[in-house]
């Protein structure tokens, strides 16, 4: 099952007015996010982040660290090469037992996660940046989902490796890959797990004069 406007998630997702008056800019390359966006009724231009705004892991660095240290990066990077702009960045990762699972390299790579994920809780995090280039102000955020992944049989596995639909997704799973073997518990967002936390979003946006701060770094 491709993602598509037909899913469920893909409904009555919120749309808040922007901030400012500038042009939302997508710093991301991922299609998922920017389906996300167009569903909800946004107006944006895609600008993905340069690879070196992915720098790797810190030591001892936890998953809301890192996801929230990308998001920031891949922002101030878009940024940087605008004279104006809203910028919007996100990172996910899932996280078990404390280990953060990325994307897969392979199809080897992403029949381990699996079989770590199996019959587990686990989390993902996604990590936002909204970016005023025109205010030189930004606010980043942390948005956790956690999911319960049923026990998968090899049969199960089998058929999901071959769909290569693990290609691209943190943890080598997609939500929206219409599986019946994940489970949000809790009542967490949907969309984060897909890679844009929707909901928060908006919140953000409509919220963003009061929570974000200024920049102290320069632009280059």
């Amino acid at each position: 099952m491709k993602f598509s406007d037909n899913l469920p998630l893909m409904r009555g997702l919120p749309c808040a007015d922007l901030p400012t008056e500038e042009s939302l800019i997508l710093a991301s390359g991922s299609p998922r996010r920017s389906q996300l966006l167009t569903a909800a009724g946004y107006a944006f231009t895609v600008q993905p982040a340069s690879d070196e705004a992915e720098c790797g892991m810190c030591s001892r660095e936890t998953a809301p660290e890192l996801v929230a240290r990308y998001a920031y990066r891949k922002a101030a990077d878009v940024a940087a090469k605008n004279d104006r702009g809203l910028v919007l960045a996100a990172d996910t990762v899932a996280s078990c037992y404390g280990q953060i699972l990325g994307k897969p390299h392979d199809i080897e790579h992403a029949e381990v996660m699996l079989r770590q994920l199996s019959g587990r809780r686990h989390d993902v995090y996604s990590g936002v940046c909204v970016w005023s280039v025109s205010q030189n102000r930004c606010y980043v955020e942390v948005v956790r989902t956690e999911l319960q992944m049923k026990t998968l049989s090899e049969e199960m596995l089998a058929h999901y490796l071959d769909s290569m639909m693990w290609e691209g997704k943190a943890g080598a799973f997609g939500f929206q890959d219409g599986n019946d073997w994940l489970e949000i518990i809790g009542g967490g967002s949907e969309t984060n797990v897909v890679g844009l936390p929707m909901e928060r979003l908006a919140e953000i946006f409509r919220d963003f004069d009061l929570l974000a701060t200024a920049i102290t770094t320069e632009k280059d």
